[in-house]
């Protein structure tokens, strides 16, 4: 199979004034996970950083307003969609509970046949389509080969709890820990504008809540911890954003699904 050419491999979308949602069109729903670029006046911080199927920085490098301002990685959790990126980054975050897997992470495929039965079964079990036999549809630039890609090592280079507070210079976000879909799931909110960027912990699609890592009676407390956020919007780690109206209705619905 022939695949075309995708240049760029990136799309970025401005949400709001200092936030860009950025995306990789051409993976597979399953994997095409929210990338969010903040932009503060001292700093920029980029929250997860997809497949690594491209390099990121430099596309960054070309939304951001001020590309010679420092940019912090900041990785929501360590799954193989959401650090692909995170080696191209002088200061990169993680929950303790993940920085091991950040450190050394599954190499990951682009192919069907490196994942499992299982896995596939549990995937199409929670409401996802058919992983494709190469699980993007184009690629990043002439000659590359699927079948070689592997995700890089990115060690943390400092640890993040709850509680804590990234500070960019005019927006200030708050560290929330959310596992359930996995042990150092965290999401960020910022309390002045009520934007919640909420990574895996809940988004407008199948929530993944069985396999390796995850704990569904932390995921029912995180669920409770959610309620209480006086969110404006919140941004997942895929699918569309939503307001407050639509969390509640997304809480609802897995509850009744995991009571």
């Amino acid at each position: 199979m022939t695949l075309p050419l995708a240049n760029p491999w990136f799309t970025a979308r401005s949400l709001s004034p200092g936030l860009t949602l950025i995306d990789e069109p051409h993976v597979h729903p399953l994997f095409q996970a929210n990338m969010y670029l903040v932009e503060g006046r001292d700093r920029d911080m980029i929250l997860d950083t997809g497949m690594g199927v491209a390099v990121l920085r430099p596309f960054l490098d070309t939304v951001r307003a001020d590309p010679s301002r420092p940019l912090l990685c900041v990785s929501s959790h360590a799954h193989i969609d959401h650090i692909g990126g995170a080696w191209e980054f002088d200061e990169r975050l993680i929950h303790a509970a993940e920085a091991a897997d950040q450190a050394n992470p599954w190499p990951g495929s682009l192919l069907k046949s490196g994942y499992s039965a299982e896995s596939l079964d549990r995937y199409m079990a929670a409401g996802y389509p058919p992983l494709w036999d190469v699980i993007i549809d184009a690629l990043p630039h002439a000659g590359y080969d699927p079948a070689a890609y592997a995700q890089r090592a990115a060690p943390a280079t400092g640890l993040i709890v709850e509680g804590d507070l990234i500070d960019l210079g005019g927006r200030t976000f708050e560290v929330w820990h959310l596992p359930g879909h996995s042990p150092g799931g965290v999401g960020l909110f910022e309390r002045a504008t009520g934007i919640l960027i909420a990574g895996d912990a809940i988004y407008d699609g199948p929530l993944i809540c069985e396999g390796p890592g995850t704990d569904l009676a932390d995921y029912r407390a995180t669920l409770d911890k959610l309620e209480s956020l006086p969110v404006s919007i919140v941004h997942g780690g895929h699918d569309a954003a939503f307001g407050p109206a639509r969390m509640a209705e997304i809480i609802a619905r897995y509850r009744m699904l995991w009571a």
